[in-house]
């Protein structure tokens, strides 16, 4: 039977990270898949409630939560409406919520396997905690972006400084949404330590990834640019799959889209493969 469990944490500057659990309490010693979502994404979005149950039914812990500045709260868990949350992000924060969840799984699930699953932005987060951290066993990336900075023009950062702020579009509801410049001062700060294809070549545990060849926001080149950087990683093309693999929200479909229903049985795959 699929069980679900929620839990709160503590984030970055007091906000809270809310997060769940969902599992088949028939199978025993199950290993445990962290899920973290992308820009403007959370752990609710689409069909990703149905991407746990998938997981849970073949015998994994599936955790997902809400990065703390997600701008996702309590009162309105399926959309970001914490604009004010949503623009203070930085990606040292997006790290130190990662941190924060696996330290969670670690203690209350020790000694069990750990498995980092990344969408988009969420899969920068991944390899750059696959490349540091020994708890983690594998890696899988979904749609990941290989810079942190294609996620805004190179002509926005002076007026980005400037002004304090430059705002973003959500492309389902067109609103015009907020990013502080201690974002762009973060990445800086921290340029070196946040090169992806930097990481990605130090990667040494087991890495599926994973990208659509009609993704129009992350390109499939940006797939093989991880790839090459990182020879030992298994890139495999999803034919026709978009950013999202044919998800949207709010999704009330009862079974996954057949792009993402790919995604997850070579994702399912890869993790049952002995390692290499």
């Amino acid at each position: 039977m699929i069980k679900k469990e929620q839990f709160i944490l503590s984030g970055s500057k007091d906000k809270t990270i809310s997060g769940d659990l969902t599992y088949d309490d028939k199978h025993t010693n199950q290993p445990c898949i962290l899920f973290v979502h992308g820009f403007k994404g959370f752990k609710d979005w689409g069909a990703h409630n149905l991407v746990a149950s998938f997981f849970a039914t073949r015998g994994y812990r599936y955790f997902k939560f809400n990065l703390s500045h997600s701008g996702v709260t309590a009162q309105r868990p399926d959309d970001v409406t914490d604009l004010y949350a949503f623009a203070e992000n930085t990606v040292s924060m997006e790290l130190k919520d990662v941190d924060t969840a696996l330290n969670y799984i670690a203690h209350t699930y020790p000694a069990t396997p750990i498995y980092l699953i990344g969408h988009s932005r969420g899969g920068a987060l991944v390899v750059l905690k696959g490349m540091a951290d020994e708890r983690i066993h594998k890696i899988i990336t979904w749609s990941a972006i290989a810079d942190f900075s294609s996620l805004w023009k190179k002509e926005q950062e002076e007026e980005w400084i400037t002004s304090g702020r430059i705002f973003v579009e959500n492309a389902r509801t067109k609103e015009k949404m907020p990013l502080n410049s201690t974002l762009l001062e973060d990445f800086k700060a921290h340029r070196e330590e946040f090169d992806i294809l930097h990481a990605a070549a130090k990667v040494k545990i087991p890495w599926l990834i994973l990208h659509g060849d009609d993704d129009v926001n992350v390109k499939f080149s940006v797939a093989q640019q991880l790839a090459q950087a990182q020879p030992r990683a298994q890139l495999q093309k999803i034919k026709g799959g978009n950013h999202v693999y044919g998800a949207n929200h709010p999704y009330t479909e009862k079974e996954l889209p057949a792009q993402l229903l790919e995604v997850c049985e070579k994702s399912l795959s890869f993790l049952k493969s002995p390692d290499l």
